[in-house]
């Protein structure tokens, strides 16, 4: 029996300022999508192009809030970057850097819904 990843979900308020962020930041673009026939929810899936791992948005038609709830944030993905200055450059721009740590050589961005993106460099 051999598991691999497939992809790893975020749900959404925005849907389309989530996706236009995701390719901003990272360069992230849509792969495929499935919207339920009813329109209670679209399922969005966006792609590295240089991996098979995806990530996945969900919006939810019936959601009542307008915010998820993350706990302390602790729960993350990561990216890898070529050129770490001009990734951090490219962030502190769009202002969007929540959390440095410069002894380790990272730091993090959050996303339009409060999701935290670690950016590390490439070995």
């Amino acid at each position: 029996m051999n598991f691999q990843f497939a992809h790893y979900n975020y749900n959404v308020i925005d849907l389309d300022k989530s996706i236009r962020f995701y390719e901003e930041a990272l360069g992230l673009k849509e792969i495929r999508r499935k919207e339920a026939e009813d329109g209670s929810f679209i399922l969005v899936y966006l792609g590295d192009g240089a991996t098979g791992f995806e990530l996945e948005l969900t919006w939810l038609r019936d959601w009542e809030k307008d915010h998820y709830n993350l706990g302390d944030n602790e729960i993350h993905l990561a990216f890898t970057v070529d050129n770490m200055e001009e990734a951090h450059k490219k962030h502190q721009e769009m202002g969007c850097i929540c959390f440095e740590n410069p002894a380790m050589g990272i730091y993090f961005i959050n996303d339009p819904d409060g999701y935290w993106l670690e950016i590390v460099p490439a070995k």
